[in-house]
């Protein structure tokens, strides 16, 4: 099999702990991108918070992608066009909200520049902001505020908390969202039926290429449904334990290189 397309999740995959991608594994993604490969970089971060990893990895320069939003956006990252583009209906923010208020947590929306606090900034509102270099702007009135299309809301808070609120969000919301935790201190509320695979597979679509072309990287449970999609899919070693399950192979830490491994085992020539 002679795959085309490298798919990477961002944090815990192509990242290191210091969220940076390494020197050497870098040059490789260039490298194979001047050789025709295609990398699509697939997170649950806002496109603000995966453009500067995509411009490191001279993606505009090569006409590449980044699926942002878990899959809620697609943007070609040469022109910026939007391929691609799932938003919350608006009649969702209120009961939702009314929801999370209940519990010791947080509820975050995302404007191009920055993440809104609905609740209260805790540990992991400050982490995401930091990770996307997104200042927070917290709000008392959300409801209102938040008065604008959004691919996604992220509620933040300790896991078992956060356990508690999807368990009723997603009785709540059944067939209307699509929930489920990215981190146990973070739960994603997406448009029903998005996700990375679901977006993945109309991105390949559109520049006539199929699943068993494709290679998928990531670690965490928002990364399953594509590694069960791809032609490979490919857990980290630093996976949690369902994804490793789940993968057809398991490559080195994204502390140790471990995309970097791929490439060199199933995408140089």
């Amino acid at each position: 099999m002679k795959y085309q397309v490298l798919v990477l999740d961002l944090d815990g995959t192509l990242t290191n702990s210091s969220k940076q991608i390494t020197p050497p594994t870098k040059q490789a993604l260039i490298d194979i991108q001047e050789n025709g490969k295609r990398v699509v970089l697939a997170s649950g971060r806002p496109t603000q918070g995966v453009l500067p990893l995509a411009k490191e990895l001279k993606m505009d320069h090569f006409g590449n992608y980044i699926l942002s939003f878990n899959g809620g956006k697609i943007i070609d990252c040469r022109t910026g066009t939007v391929i691609y583009n799932k938003t919350i209906p608006n009649s969702i923010v209120t009961p939702l909200f009314e929801i999370v208020k209940q519990y010791d947590a947080d509820i975050i929306a995302y404007t191009d520049k920055n993440l809104i606090s609905g609740i209260k900034p805790n540990q992991y509102t400050q982490l995401e902001s930091r990770i996307n270099n997104m200042p927070i702007l917290q709000t008392d009135h959300f409801t209102k505020d938040v008065d604008f299309p959004n691919n996604k809301f992220l509620i933040s808070g300790e896991p078992d908390v956060i356990a508690l609120i999807q368990k009723e969000a997603t009785h709540h919301f059944r067939g209307l969202l699509n929930i489920y935790c990215s981190e146990p201190f973070f739960l994603e509320i997406m448009p029903q039926n998005i996700d990375k695979a679901y977006s993945l597979l109309k991105l390949l679509s559109s520049i006539g290429l199929d699943a068993d072309e494709m290679i998928c990287c990531g670690d965490g449970y928002n990364d399953i449904t594509m590694i069960e999609t791809a032609g490979l899919g490919v857990a980290m070693q630093n996976a949690q334990p369902l994804v490793r399950e789940k993968a057809d192979y398991i490559t080195k830490s994204n502390d140790e290189n471990g995309v970097l491994h791929v490439i060199q085992q199933f995408l140089l020539d």
